[in-house]
């Protein structure tokens, strides 16, 4: 298997004929054709061929396919006691590319496509039991606003009806033992009679 090692951006890549990778954005259009030539490293089989530090006359080919932006990453800087607080997030920008060719002055127009994996085949499902049509059920008639607020005061009126004889039996015992357990008025004090003055 033939691949390359090459550098974009300050960073390394294993770059292999057919396949994509995302490099930090580079300023090329969707659909151009480029040229990485910072070659570290060539493998080929069994021969390997390490550059000092790049393989000179050495490039690989690549087709940018779109840019895209990567996962966001949110960056929280604080220090303690000082009220200082900052949130700031960030989604780096990548380019997508195709490797096309590996090698060679010129580039060699092939009918490469990316490699996509392609789903494992599914069997076959049985067919669907046909359902039978259910009968269609009456559609309850729409109330109208009247009959809504009758529904509503119901339950309230039967509420009250049954409270009523509730209070009355309530009531009732309360006032008859008053009756009963009332004090006979204080009888009045007789007056001394006045055979009795004399005597003192």
């Amino acid at each position: 298997m033939k691949y390359a090692i090459v550098e974009s951006g300050g960073k390394q890549y294993r770059a292999v004929e057919g396949a994509t990778l995302e490099v930090d954005r580079l300023p090329v259009e969707a659909g151009e054709n480029i040229r990485l030539q910072q070659v570290l490293l060539l493998a080929d089989g069994d021969n390997v061929v390490v550059g000092t530090p790049t393989i000179k006359d050495m490039t690989v080919w690549a087709r940018a396919l779109e840019h895209v932006k990567g996962p966001k990453v949110t960056v929280f800087n604080y220090r303690p006691k000082k009220r200082i607080r900052v949130k700031i997030g960030h989604r780096q920008s990548y380019t997508r590319l195709l490797i096309q060719q590996i090698g060679g002055a010129k580039l060699v127009e092939k009918a490469v496509e990316p490699e996509v994996e392609e789903p494992a085949e599914e069997e076959p499902k049985a067919a669907p039991k046909e359902k039978k049509p259910a009968a269609k059920k009456a559609a309850p008639a729409k109330e109208t606003p009247k009959a809504k607020a009758e529904k509503k005061a119901a339950p309230k009126a039967a509420a009250e009806k049954k409270a009523a004889p509730k209070a009355a039996a309530k009531a009732a015992p309360k006032a008859a033992p008053k009756a009963k357990t009332s004090k006979p008025a204080p009888a009045a004090k007789k007056a001394p009679k006045s055979s009795e003055k004399k005597a003192e």
